[in-house]
């Protein structure tokens, strides 16, 4: 996953209204829940369909902590799917996505401005045109650099040209992001 990709599954998971299970025998029941079957479980997470019911019944109670990140993982991406729909569709027709980051911007200027690249940090609130776009891109399973591109140019509308009322000419690329963080 991008960078843009995991600061959108952050913001997706901020919106759960419940707390997803903590303990390993309720995260393994949520999954068995979800997936139906031990085995199907135990493909999800690499592991074996004994192992899984050893964690469902309690006698293993500590797996080794890469699995441990697994099943948190699984858990946290099917948690609550309705809540972080509604608040995704929210945001694409009348919220928009708040973006704040620290990146490296590179421009294309007309002649006599510079186009020197700059690490700038910024927090700016996008329309609900660009969240649409990038929930999309997430779900057709873009590259981060198309998903980049989506709010560089948003970015670039929104802040540096300001709507519309200055730098026409101006065309912002997002070089090298340092963190990004995504609410909506």
């Amino acid at each position: 996953m991008g960078d843009i990709d995991d600061a959108l599954e952050r913001a997706g998971q901020e919106a759960f209204t419940k707390a997803p299970p903590k303990t390993l025998k309720g995260q393994i029941r949520y999954l068995l829940g979800q997936l139906k079957t031990a085995k199907a479980v135990a493909a999800e997470l690499g592991i074996t369909a004994d192992s899984v019911n050893r964690y469902r019944r309690g006698a293993r109670k500590h797996p080794p902590g890469h699995i441990q990140d697994r099943i948190d993982a699984a858990v946290r991406s099917r948690w609550q799917p309705r809540v972080r729909k509604r608040r995704q569709k929210q945001a694409a027709t009348t919220g928009g996505i708040t973006v704040e980051t620290r990146a490296q911007f590179g421009y294309t200027a007309p002649i006599g401005t510079t186009d020197d690249a700059r690490l700038r940090r910024l927090t700016v609130h996008l329309p609900p045109e660009y969240a649409r776009r990038l929930f999309d891109a997430q779900a057709q399973g873009a590259a981060d650099q198309e998903m980049r591109d989506i709010v560089a140019e948003g970015l670039q509308e929104v802040y540096f040209k300001d709507g519309g009322r200055r730098a026409a000419d101006l065309h912002v690329t997002l070089n090298d992001i340092d963190y990004i963080d995504v609410t909506f």
